[in-house]
């Protein structure tokens, strides 16, 4: 029973990071919506994540751990500057110049971003002669195409209110993007989605060389608070933007930051520890159906059945490949099983 429940911690863990990013997309949606300043945003919410952070390292934190060397500290210093503090920049950079629609399109292009960059770094195998191999594919290929459709095939309401019509009334006077801010945002945000998918692949040998997944955490919070700052404050001069009240400014900041900057992502290294970076980042456009949901049912925003049709390959591409991803442990296990029997004999 405890080693069912062990093997499905990950599963479980994964599910509810993507419950958290899910979450966030509201949130700064609504914060960015109400005139809140990108680089402001970034600056406060690392800050909220380092400092809710900071009291658990002296309790959980081992004290065996070995110092980080100078070498060390630079290294996960411009990892989380580029991966983190340049990443949420961009991408809310770029919404001001493209629909949000584009950027959950560019967002489901991390899990196969991600893909490809362990493959190039030898983090994950992959076996395209074999089951499990080509599982792992056609699932990544699904949960692409299935996210594609999500965003980009609306089609018919689940159901026809007046509600919607006045939600459509209301986007038609919105500010439609020229051309030439189009491709700007574009640029942006999938810049954005490639610099984050290269700090994702980039936790596993870090968290293989470095032991912690606290302390890591804390510095990769603390690096890119200080980088976030010193941007927003040279973008940013204004004091009257960096002012935050009662609202929903500062119930996205401390979310985004104890939440997501700091438990999610401590979380995150804890399944890129057990089971890769691939596997983590697979379940990414799940974040996507969360947020429709959360969406139609506290926004009272529509659902259409595209999303539905999306939501539906997302999650046949996610079974196919975590079936050729656990079928490719049950190889090693009995490779390694087979390997101790030839040793001992």
């Amino acid at each position: 029973m405890k080693s069912m429940e062990k093997h499905y911690r990950p599963f479980v863990a994964a599910i509810l990071i993507q419950c958290g990013y899910a979450g966030m997309f509201l949130l700064s949606k609504e914060a960015m919506s109400s005139g809140m300043k990108p680089s402001v945003f970034v600056a406060y919410r690392q800050a909220f994540a380092t400092i809710a952070l900071l009291p658990f390292a002296f309790f959980f934190q081992s004290r065996g751990s070995p110092p980080l060397a100078w070498f060390g500290l630079c290294k996960i210093f411009f990892i989380s500057s580029w991966g983190l503090a340049l990443s949420f920049n961009l991408n809310l950079a770029g919404l001001e110049y493209i629909s949000a629609t584009f950027g959950a399109a560019a967002l489901s292009m991390v899990p196969v971003l991600v893909f490809i960059m362990a493959l190039c770094l030898r983090i994950e195998n992959l076996a395209i002669t074999k089951w499990h191999g080509i599982a792992k594919v056609l699932g990544t290929l699904l949960g692409l195409s299935g996210a594609m459709a999500f965003t980009f095939y609306k089609g018919p309401p689940l159901h026809s209110t007046s509600r919607n019509n006045q939600h459509e009334d209301h986007h038609s006077f919105e500010k439609i993007p020229t051309k030439q801010e189009w491709i700007k945002g574009s640029f942006l945000s999938i810049a954005a989605q490639v610099s984050f998918a290269l700090w994702l692949t980039m936790q596993a040998p870090l968290l293989m060389k470095y032991k912690g997944k606290l302390r890591l955490t804390i510095l990769q919070c603390g690096f890119s608070c200080l980088t976030a700052t010193i941007y927003g404050a040279a973008m940013e001069r204004n004091l009257s933007s960096w002012k935050l009240g009662w609202n929903i400014n500062l119930l996205s900041v401390v979310y985004c930051g104890v939440i997501v900057s700091g438990v999610t992502y401590w979380l995150q290294a804890w399944v890129i520890e057990k089971k890769g970076p691939v596997f983590s980042a697979i379940f990414g456009p799940l974040a996507l159906i969360l947020a429709a949901i959360f969406s139609a049912l506290f926004l009272k925003e529509t659902l259409y059945w595209g999303s539905v049709l999306g939501g539906g390959l997302l999650v046949v591409g996610l079974y196919t490949f975590l079936w050729g991803k656990n079928r490719e442990a049950q190889n090693k296990a009995q490779q390694q099983l087979d390997h101790s029997i030839e040793e001992t004999h």
